[in-house]
C-alpha cells in the first residue's frame, strides 16, 4: 500500500467551469464597481459633450435618434461586464491548463492567482500607461481604427512583456541572489515595455478646454473597474482552485528535477 496519496488534477471542463463561474461573478462586482463610481463621470463628460455641439432643438433630435437611451446602457453595463468577465474567466481557465507546469507554483490556488497577476499587469496595466482610457466627450472619430489597434497591439506586447520577465526571472541560476533573480525579471519586463511605448504611436486628443480633474476621475475609475474585474477573477479562480488540493506528486517531481525553486519558496541554500 502506498505511504503518499495521489491528486489527481481536475479535468479540463472542470478548470472551465470554475473561470467561467469566477469570471461571472468577477464581472458582476466589477460592473457594480463601475456604475457606482463611473457612471456620475460618463454623465459629466456626456454633459460637457452636449452643450459643446448640441444646443435648443438639434439636442432634442440627437437624444430622440439615441438606439438606446442612458437607462438602457446603466443596465448594460452590468451585462456587458459580466459577459467579458465570463470570456475572461474562460480564456484565463485555458491558459492556466495549457501552462499549469511551466507556472512550478506550490499549489493550483497560487498558480491561479499568480497567472492572474500577471494577466492584470501586462493586459491592463501596462496599456493603461500610454493609453489611458477617455471619457465620450475625448477623442478623435477619424482616429478610432488606428487607436484600437494600437491598444490591442500594446495589450498583446504587455502580456509578452510579462513572460520575457518571467524568463529573465528563471535564466539565472536557482542558487543567486534574490536580488539578482528579480533584476533579470524586471530588466526582462521593462525592455519589452520600453520598446512598446517607444514603437507604437501616441494619440494626445483632450481638448484644451476639458476639466483635467474630471479626466482623470474618470481613467481611475475605467482602470478601479479592471482592477476589480481581474482581482476578483484571480481571488475566485484561485479559491476554487484551491478546493481541489495541491499539485500531484509527479509534477512536484518534475519541478524537483528541473533545479527550479517553486514559485512562493526560496532558493535553496548553500551548504
Amino acid at each position: 500500500m502506498p505511504l503518499t496519496t495521489t491528486h489527481n488534477p481536475p479535468t479540463f471542463a472542470t478548470v472551465l467551469l470554475r473561470g467561467l463561474l469566477a469570471g461571472l461573478v468577477a464581472g458582476l462586482l466589477a460592473g457594480a464597481f463601475g456604475y457606482l463610481v463611473g457612471e456620475p463621470r460618463i454623465e459629466a463628460a456626456i454633459a460637457i459633450e452636449e452643450a459643446a455641439t448640441h444646443t435648443g432643438p438639434v439636442a432634442d433630435d440627437h437624444h430622440a435618434d439615441e438606439l438606446v437611451g442612458r437607462d438602457g446602457q446603466r443596465a448594460g453595463l452590468f451585462l456587458a461586464t459580466g459577459l467579458f468577465g465570463t470570456a475572461m474567466g474562460g480564456l484565463l481557465a485555458t491558459a492556466y491548463v495549457l501552462l499549469r507546469r511551466r507556472l512550478r507554483a506550490t499549489d493550483d490556488g497560487r498558480s491561479a492567482l499568480l497567472l492572474a497577476g500577471g494577466t492584470l499587469l501586462g493586459a491592463v496595466l501596462v496599456p493603461f500607461l500610454k493609453y489611458p482610457a477617455n471619457p465620450p466627450a475625448v477623442g478623435d472619430p477619424d482616429t478610432i481604427d488606428q487607436r484600437t489597434v494600437a491598444y490591442l497591439a500594446l495589450v498583446v506586447l504587455g502580456l509578452v512583456a510579462v513572460w520575457a520577465g518571467t524568463l529573465g526571472y528563471r535564466s539565472v541560476r536557482a542558487d543567486a541572489p534574490v536580488w539578482q533573480r528579480f533584476g533579470a525579471g524586471i530588466g526582462g519586463f521593462l525592455l519589452v515595455t520600453v520598446v512598446g511605448y517607444v514603437v507604437l504611436p501616441s494619440f494626445q486628443e483632450v481638448p484644451d478646454d476639458f476639466p483635467a480633474t474630471l479626466l482623470w476621475n474618470f481613467r481611475l475609475a475605467s482602470l478601479g473597474t479592471q482592477v476589480v474585474l481581474w482581482a476578483a477573477i484571480g481571488l475566485l479562480f484561485s479559491a476554487l482552485m484551491s478546493r481541489g488540493g495541491g499539485r500531484p506528486e509527479s509534477e512536484r517531481h518534475a519541478d524537483d528535477r528541473s533545479g527550479e525553486p517553486a514559485i512562493g519558496q526560496g532558493t535553496p541554500a548553500h551548504r
